[in-house]
C-alpha cells in the first residue's frame, strides 16, 4: 500500500498527530478521531445548543462512534500500533495494516488488507435499519445527525445490538480480496455518501491535499520548519466547513475546545492565512460582519446555531471584542493590494467604530469602557475584579490603531477628506489617553472603573506604548516598565499580570500566563517607535517558547514555558503567530 510519504512535508510530520490530544482531522471537516488504548473514537466539532442547552456543552460530549475497533473473524479485538501523517492513520495488527483517512470533509475511509477480519462500533444515535452493504443510522428529532457505514468486502457475519434508546453497537466480519475499504459517512444532511472509491486513488488524493497546501507556504530556517509546518497543519485542520450561521469556512480557536468564530481570533488567523490564500483570510473578516448587528456591534462569536452578543454572566451586558477589524483588513490589503476588499469593509468597519463611541462612553469624555470583561479578550483578567465598566488602555489604544487604519483605507479608496478626519481622531483619542489615564509618578497608564483607579500591573496598562504616538519621555517610561525581569521581561515574556504584582497567577488564564497574540502586538508597537532589538529579542524569546513543544497552545507559563493545565491545544492563533513570527525571523536572519 503506498501511503506517498515520499513527500518531505508528510514525513516531516510523522506522528505529530498523536491522537489522544490532537486528533485526526481535515479542512473543513466536523469529524475528529481520537485513540485510546485499542479503540478510536469520533467527535464532533459542532454546538448542538439545543441538546446541550449551554455553549460548552460539547466539550464534554460524548463521541457519536466511539469504541471503534478492529477484531480477528471471531470478534476479539485486535491490539494495533498507529503512525499517523497528516493526510493518513496507519494501524498495523496481525492481521494486516488498515489505512484511515479522509475522502471528504464529512467520511472516512478505512482500508482493509486481504483476509478474514472484522470491525465493531458503537454508534450514539437511535435509528438503525440494515442492508447489503452495511448499514444506516439515525438520530431522530429536531437534531439531525446520520450515519452511514458502507463495505465493498464480502459481509460474512453483521450483528447489531441496541445498548439503550439512543445508542447501537455494530459488529461486522469481512472477507477481503484487494482494494476492499470501509467507509463511514457522519452527516447532518439526509443524502449520503456511500460510493466507496478506489483505495490508491482515495490515499493519493488525500496526499496530495495536504502536499499543495504545505508546498504554498513561504520558506523559513531550519531551525523553525518542524514547528512551522505543524503550526499550518493546524491552520489547516482547524477550518470547519460553512453550515447555517457559518456563513463562510472559517477557523476555529481550538477544534476541540472552542467551536465556532470567535471575533479577534478570526483577525489573527486571517494573517496566516493571507500568506496562502486571500480569498480565505479575507473570509475571516467577513463571517464576522455577516452578523454584525443594525447598531453596528459585532458579535463575540459565530457558531452554527447563532451568535454571542450579550452574556448574563459575570454581568449582564452586550458582549463583543476588541476592534481590530481595520488594522487586520490593512493588513491584508498590504500583502494582496486589494482595494475592491477594502471598499467592501469600509462602511460596516466605520459603523463599528461609531458603535464603540456611541455605546460605550457613558461619561462623555472621549474614551470608550468595556461593558463587559468578555469583550475584552481577558476575560478573568484582575482588571475587572473591581467591577464593570473600566476605561482600559489596550481598547483605547486599538481605537486608536483602528482610526488610523481607517485613514489608511480611506485614502486608498479615493475618500481624502474622510482619511483626514481618520487621522485627526486617532491623534486626538491618543492625546485623550495621556490627559485622563497616564500617570507620571507611576511611569504607567491606568484603567479606571467609576473614577477609581484599578490597581494592578498588566501589560494592558503599557498598550498605548504600541499607538507610537506618545511623547519620547513617557514612551521611555512605559519601557522601562517592559523590560524590567521583576515585572514583565521574565524568561518567556510578556506575562499577562507584572510578576511583583499581589495578583500574579502563572497558571491561569489572563492573570499570569504569557499569551502569544499579546508579544506579537507587543513586537509591531515596539518597531513603530524604533525599538527594533527589543522587538527581535522578544520574537527570539516567543519563538523559542513555542519551538521545542509538542503542540500550540493557548498560553504557557511566563517563567518555565511550561503549559498551564487549563490551556487549549491545538490552538489557533498561537499557530497562526507562529507562522508569522517564523517567517518575520527567517528573513531578518537572512533565510
Amino acid at each position: 500500500m503506498d501511503l506517498h510519504v515520499d513527500s518531505p512535508y508528510l514525513s516531516l510530520l510523522k506522528d505529530r498527530v498523536n491522537l489522544s490530544k490532537i486528533p485526526f482531522s481535515e479542512r473543513g471537516s466536523r469529524l475528529m478521531v481520537f485513540r485510546t488504548n485499542d479503540h478510536l473514537s469520533v467527535r464532533l466539532a459542532e454546538r448542538w445548543f439545543k441538546l446541550d442547552q449551554q455553549l460548552s456543552g460539547y466539550r464534554k460530549r460524548q463521541p457519536i462512534l466511539t469504541d471503534w475497533a478492529i477484531t480477528d473473524e471471531n470478534g476479539s479485538i485486535l491490539p494495533l500500533t498507529t503512525t499517523s501523517y497528516p493526510h493518513c492513520v496507519v494501524m498495523t495488527t496481525d492481521k494486516g495494516a488498515y489505512c484511515l483517512l479522509f475522502v471528504d470533509p464529512e467520511t472516512l475511509l478505512l482500508t482493509l488488507p486481504a483476509g478474514r477480519h472484522g470491525i465493531r462500533f458503537r454508534a450514539n444515535l437511535d435509528n438503525l435499519r440494515k442492508d447489503r452493504r452495511g448499514g444506516i443510522l439515525r438520530l431522530t428529532g429536531d437534531i439531525r445527525r446520520n450515519i452511514a457505514y458502507t463495505t465493498n468486502a464480502q459481509i460474512l457475519a453483521h450483528e447489531v445490538d441496541q445498548d439503550s434508546t439512543s445508542s447501537h453497537t455494530v459488529r461486522m466480519v469481512f472477507a477481503c480480496e484487494n482494494d476492499c475499504a470501509l467507509m463511514i459517512n457522519i452527516t447532518p444532511r439526509l443524502g449520503f455518501n456511500r460510493h466507496i472509491p478506489e483505495v490508491a486513488s482515495a490515499i493519493d488524493a488525500a496526499a496530495r491535499r495536504w502536499h499543495d497546501w504545505f508546498a504554498s507556504v513561504p520558506p523559513v530556517k531550519d531551525e523553525y520548519r518542524a514547528q512551522y509546518y505543524y503550526a499550518w497543519w493546524v491552520m489547516r485542520s482547524g477550518l470547519i466547513s460553512s453550515r447555517f450561521y457559518t456563513t463562510r469556512e472559517a477557523m476555529t480557536p481550538s477544534k476541540i475546545h472552542y467551536v465556532g468564530v470567535w471575533h479577534w481570533d478570526a483577525f489573527f488567523h486571517a494573517l496566516a492565512y493571507r500568506h496562502v490564500e486571500p480569498r480565505l483570510a479575507q473570509d475571516q473578516i467577513r463571517i464576522v460582519l455577516d452578523h454584525q448587528r443594525e447598531d453596528g456591534m459585532i458579535p463575540d462569536a459565530v457558531h452554527d446555531e447563532g451568535v454571542v452578543t450579550r452574556l448574563t454572566f459575570p454581568v449582564e451586558a452586550d458582549v463583543t471584542k476588541p476592534p481590530l477589524l481595520a488594522w487586520c483588513a490593512w493588513k491584508l490589503y498590504e500583502m494582496d493590494g486589494d482595494r475592491e476588499f477594502l471598499d467592501e469593509i469600509y462602511e460596516p468597519v466605520v459603523h463599528w467604530n461609531r458603535w464603540w463611541f456611541e455605546q460605550n462612553d457613558a461619561d462623555h469624555d472621549g474614551l470608550c469602557e468595556y461593558q463587559h470583561p468578555f469583550s475584552s479578550g481577558l476575560d478573568d483578567s484582575p482588571l475587572w475584579d473591581d467591577g464593570m465598566p473600566v476605561t482600559a488602555p489596550d481598547l483605547n489604544t486599538y481605537l486608536v490603531l483602528q482610526e488610523e487604519a481607517l485613514a489608511r483605507i480611506a485614502e486608498t479608496i479615493g475618500l481624502k477628506e474622510e482619511a483626514k478626519g481618520w487621522s485627526d481622531k486617532a491623534a486626538q483619542l491618543a492625546q485623550q489617553m495621556i490627559d485622563r489615564l497616564w500617570d507620571p509618578e507611576a511611569g504607567i497608564f491606568w484603567a479606571y472603573h467609576k473614577d477609581k483607579r484599578v490597581n494592578v500591573r498588566t501589560p494592558f496598562n503599557l498598550f498605548p506604548l504600541i499607538s507610537g504616538r506618545l511623547p519620547e519621555p513617557i514612551a521611555k517610561r512605559l519601557l522601562a516598565h517592559l523590560i524590567d525581569p521583576k515585572q514583565f521581561w521574565t524568561h518567556h515574556p510578556v506575562p499577562t499580570v507584572a510578576c511583583d504584582d499581589p495578583k500574579y497567577d502563572p497558571v491561569q488564564m489572563w492573570r499570569g500566563p504569557t499569551w502569544v497574540n499579546i508579544n506579537y502586538l507587543l513586537m509591531e508597537g515596539l518597531e513603530r517607535i524604533g525599538q527594533y532589538e527589543i522587538a527581535s529579542e522578544l520574537r527570539r524569546r516567543t519563538l523559542d517558547m513555542m519551538v521545542c513543544g509538542d503542540d500550540f497552545y493557548e498560553y504557557y507559563h511566563p517563567q518555565t514555558g511550561d503549559i498551564p493545565p487549563k490551556a487549549a491545544p491545538i490552538f489557533g492563533w498561537s499557530s497562526a503567530l507562529y507562522i508569522e513570527m517564523a517567517i518575520a525571523e527567517s528573513k531578518a536572519q537572512g533565510s
